[in-house]
Formats: C-alpha cells, sequence, structure tokens
C-alpha cells in the first residue's frame, strides 16, 4: 500500500477506536490525558535513533505518528479541526519556510536560481527570518529569545535560550569563558552550601546558575547538552549494573560494602568498562 492508503488506514482505525463500538480507554482519552504519551513515544525514537535500531525505530516512528493521529481524532470528535487540517498547516508551513526550494506558487526554483540556499546555515537563515516576519505580521512578540515551548525539557531549553541570545550578539567570545563562569557559579553555591546550609531556596537558584551556565559551555563546543547527558546516563548505568554483577559472583552484598569497598569496585570496573 501506498503511504496515502496507510495514513487514511490508521485514521479509519482511530475513528472506529473512538467510536461508540470502539475502545473504552480510547474514548476516554483527553489532549492533556495524552501529554505524557506523546513525549514518551518522541523519547523513545530518539532512543532508538541513538541506538542505531533501525527495526525499533521504524516502530516507534510508527507509534509517534499514531500519538499525532489520536490527538487529531480528540479534536475532530470535538468539532475543533481534523487530521487534514493538520497536515493541510505543516505543509503550508513547509512551502512557506522554504524560499529558497519553492515559489510562491508552490513550484521548485530551478536549480540554478538566485533564490537557492548555498549552504545549511543560509537555509537556516532564511527559515528564521521568514519565521520572525509570520510572528511579526500576526502580532506576535518579536523577541529574539522567541517562544519555546514549556514541557522542552529544562537543559535542552537552556541550550536554545542561549543559542538565540547569541544570535544577536550576546554571547560570550568563546568557550574558555564559558569555563570562566562554571566556575563562578560552583564558587557561589559552595558558599551558600558553607554559610546558608539550611537555605534550600538559594541552594536551588545557584545550581540553576550553574547548570545553564553548563549548558552554554555545551553550546559553545557544538554539543547539544540532553543528548550528551543521556549518553552519560547510559554509561552510568552499564558501569554501576557492571559493578554490582561482579560483586554479586563474587559473594558479596552491595548493601554491606563500605563507600571505600564500592569506590574500588568503580574504579576497577571503569578500567574494564
Amino acid at each position: 500500500m501506498s503511504p496515502a492508503e496507510e495514513f487514511a488506514r490508521l485514521v479509519a482505525i482511530m475513528s472506529t477506536l473512538r467510536s461508540p463500538e470502539g475502545c473504552p480507554w480510547d474514548r476516554e482519552q483527553t489532549f492533556a490525558s495524552l501529554g505524557q504519551f506523546v513525549l514518551e513515544e518522541a523519547y523513545e525514537v530518539v532512543d532508538a535513533i541513538e541506538r542505531n535500531d533501525t527495526r525499533a525505530l521504524c516502530e516507534e516512528i510508527g507509534d509517534h505518528i499514531f500519538e499525532g493521529v489520536f490527538l487529531a481524532q480528540i479534536a475532530t470528535d470535538e468539532g475543533r479541526f481534523t487530521v487534514a487540517d493538520s497536515l493541510k498547516s505543516v505543509s503550508d508551513k513547509l512551502v512557506r519556510r522554504h524560499p529558497h526550494v519553492f515559489r510562491e506558487d508552490g513550484r521548485v526554483h530551478d536549480p540554478e536560481s538566485k533564490e537557492r540556499a548555498p549552504s545549511a546555515d543560509a537555509a537556516l537563515s532564511k527559515w528564521d527570518t521568514q519565521k520572525a516576519a509570520e510572528k511579526g505580521a500576526s502580532g506576535q512578540s518579536a523577541s529574539a529569545l522567541g517562544e519555546l515551548p514549556h514541557g522542552l525539557p529544562a537543559l535542552l531549553k537552556a541550550y536554545k535560550l542561549g543559542k538565540r541570545a547569541a544570535g544577536v550578539g550576546f554571547d560570550w567570545e568563546k568557550a574558555a569563558d564559558v569555563v570562566g563562569k562554571i566556575e563562578e557559579e560552583v564558587a557561589e553555591l559552595r558558599e551558600t552550601l558553607e554559610q546558608e546550609p539550611s537555605n534550600s531556596a538559594r541552594a536551588e537558584e545557584e545550581m540553576g546558575d550553574l547548570l545553564f551556565a553548563i549548558a552554554n559551555l555545551s553550546r559553545k563546543l557544538g554539543i547539544e547538552p540532553e543528548a550528551a547527558l543521556r549518553k552519560a546516563n547510559q554509561k552510568f548505568s552499564r558501569r554501576f549494573e557492571a559493578m554490582e554483577t561482579a560483586i554479586k559472583s563474587s559473594g558479596r552484598q552491595l548493601e554491606r560494602m563500605s563507600l571505600d569497598e564500592l569506590e574500588t569496585e568503580w574504579a576497577h570496573t571503569k578500567a574494564g568498562h
């Protein structure tokens, strides 16, 4: 079957599931209740990409698309909009924000056209310019920071905020300057812990400043912090589980070992992993 036919089949299945003859659980769902599932499916797509698991990625992309169809079906049932409206919206936006690819009538520019973007950076600049023009025309805020989703992971949001501020020149000159800022934030956090150990609100503020600075160092190094932290989490989990296995195989119990013993085992595990 063609992509169009398979998509139509998915929409029809979702419509049936939400019908009186369908599934009670599906009928009870709302925009709010599906939010967590949309995020979970997005993360599972990313996980499959990072594991380079093509088979899993194929399935996860389908699940991710399904969540969009599910949301659109709820909107259809409530008389708000249909999945066709959503598809038209994104298609129109893609054509509109790629003036270096499409003409105003939707036709593609000739390969030698001067409207073509010579590089990925030039293409992104055209996209951002068009996006800013659309927001200005609609009366939305023209802040250089723009609007970022409230549900965006905080570390990723810090990275994007720093990137947008840098786009208008509000940035450190080099990565080493950000390291200095991180050292400054560490000193302020240490001072708070030493002088005001019970001031959790102040500690939280200083911790936030430190994480924000770290996100900006990541940006200056060209590293996406969420991806870097996910890899660090995976590495820690892999090493910790290997340490657990080694301890259990020796007949010892993790919970009864001293911190020094655990540190020794951790060092051995790191050497082998």
